[in-house]
């Protein structure tokens, strides 16, 4: 079994961009999938009970790939609180929207759907992604865990400015500070969530 350790940092603004990706080709990083679109899907069940063992179960449209994940923690816990470690199971698909009829078909739904665009860059130890949401650009380092500690601090990232926190999360967090009814991490939804938020 695969274990995914991670952690994310904010890009403040569009201008942090450019010193980011030359930052990561010094460091001997090179660019994986240039920057595309991608939509996510979590299926669960009607009362919740994957979201209730902190588990997912994702279909990814990402640069024309079809990816099903299922994502728990490790038996042994959620481990130290500086990264994010989870037990990862990923294949490739042909057709993403028919396993997702499938999934309705059996009783599950779509629970949540977040989108974003991104850039893939990696070394020979971990990957390195650049996500555009319409929360914010948010960078995240995969690998192990302490590739993640030299490779945030070549790139000025403190501790302090590293989180563990999930897209999921993140979003229910800028509801409860905005007001926003957007249902969905979606640029339509989190547009009009917060314009609406604002009246």
């Amino acid at each position: 079994m695969a274990v995914e350790t991670e952690i994310k940092f904010r890009v403040r603004d569009l201008d942090q961009l450019p010193r980011l990706e030359t930052g990561l080709s010094a460091l001997g990083f090179r660019l994986v999938t240039p920057r595309s679109f991608e939509s996510n899907v979590l299926f669960d069940t009607p009362t919740r009970e994957l979201r209730a063992r902190r588990e997912i179960l994702r279909i990814r449209n990402y640069a024309g790939r079809w990816i099903l994940t299922h994502k728990r923690i490790p038996d042994s816990g959620i481990g130290e609180d500086r990264h994010k470690h989870r037990i990862e199971t990923e294949t490739e698909l042909s057709d993403g929207e028919s396993l997702a009829e499938v999934f309705r078909n059996i009783g599950l739904v779509a629970a949540f759907r977040y989108e974003k665009w991104r850039t893939e860059w990696a070394d020979n130890e971990g990957h390195c992604v650049v996500d555009e949401t319409p929360l914010g650009i948010f960078a995240e380092l995969e690998g192990p865990s302490e590739w993640i500690d030299r490779i945030a601090a070549r790139l000025g990232v403190t501790p302090e400015e590293m989180t563990t926190a999930s897209y999921g999360r993140l979003f229910d967090e800028w509801r409860e500070r905005t007001g926003s009814a957007a249902q969905n991490l979606t640029f339509a939804e989190v547009t009009e969530g917060a314009g609406a938020a604002k009246k």
